[in-house]
């Protein structure tokens, strides 16, 4: 009997401790997994933080039409598509743009920043869709138009640029009497 009582516990022994051993081995490479998926989305959020962020300091620039803002946000192979059908390149926007312009002091620009944001980064590629909200200057009241813009980016020597791009009016609509 002491026998059989030895050898039972010596085999629930052995099976805890190869059901541990095992279950030990299984873990590690969820943590591995787990410690590079962390490392990726925090990859992710910083490119969604720079997109974001260069999209809004081209709004914040392209009031002035800023040469350089336009330079740098357009890649040289952008296709654009306005709001009214028309479809054209980086050439056609740059071409009325002096790059010697100066701001008129005390003058009002318009005003213009995105609303509803909404960015997916595809590794070195990323789309980005928004509301274009503008007013004819940050103290104006009512909003002149808003339009909704899907912007493809391409990201070049730790830069993005705009390769593609769409702009939707949005109709203004009033209010059923």
């Amino acid at each position: 009997m002491k026998i059989k009582t030895i050898l039972t516990a010596t085999f629930f022994t052995a099976t805890f401790f190869a059901t541990s051993l095992m279950m030990a081995t299984l873990s590690l490479p969820t943590y591995a997994a787990d410690k590079q998926s962390r490392a990726h989305l925090k990859a992710h959020v910083k490119e969604k933080l720079q997109l974001e962020q260069t999209l809004n300091d081209f709004l914040a620039n392209s009031i002035n039409n800023d040469f350089k803002n336009h330079n740098n946000f357009w890649a040289d192979e952008l296709i654009y598509t306005s709001s009214a059908g028309l479809r054209f390149d980086k050439a056609f926007i740059m071409k009325d743009l002096d790059p010697n312009k100066n701001v008129e002091v005390g003058e009002l620009p318009p005003h213009y920043w995105a609303e509803e944001a909404d960015i997916r980064v595809y590794g070195d590629i990323a789309i980005v869709a928004f509301k274009l909200m503008h007013k004819d200057n940050k103290q104006a009241k009512e909003l002149r138009q808003t339009y909704y813009n899907t912007g493809t980016f391409a990201k070049r020597d730790g830069k993005w640029q705009a390769i593609a791009w769409q702009a939707t009016k949005i109709p203004q609509t009033t209010e059923a009497k």
